[in-house]
């Protein structure tokens, strides 16, 4: 299991405040012999009794020294997390998380715009300051 991204927390107080129920941190996929983790699995706390709204979350912070190597590293999990999520999970809905700065600074980009739109990586975009939703792309 990878160490936590660094606005992992703040993700899942953001979640939390907007009335989700965190319900695995990580998430873990078995297929096989084989594991991987994603970072949470939640619930929307006000559709639960009626067979709510429920999402897995892949978290990002695109702290690293190229937005272009953390794009491809979170594509690429995102690419192999969804066909698992689609065969063992269906009733969930896959998102990559990453913080308001880094969609309003990184996302703006030409390369990345076209990545997120050909694969259709649906987005939750996070303020990490006031820890608060501010954005659903789907």
């Amino acid at each position: 299991m990878s160490a936590k991204d660094l606005i992992h927390d703040a993700v899942k107080n953001a979640l939390h405040k907007d009335g989700w129920r965190i319900i695995a941190d990580p998430y873990v996929i078995k297929y096989g012999d084989d594991q991987v983790f994603v970072d949470l699995a939640a619930e929307h706390v006000i559709a639960i009794e009626r067979a709510g709204r429920k999402i897995i979350v892949e978290i990002k912070s695109f702290a690293g020294r190229s937005a272009i190597q953390d794009l491809k590293i979170a594509v690429g999990q995102y690419m192999v997390y969804l066909p698992l999520v689609a065969e063992l999970a269906p009733e969930y809905k896959l998102y990559v998380a990453i913080s308001q700065y880094a969609y309003l600074n990184e996302f703006q980009r030409d390369i990345v715009k076209r990545i997120i739109e050909q694969y259709q990586v649906p987005l939750l975009i996070v303020d990490i300051e006031e820890e608060q939703i501010v954005e659903w792309i789907r």
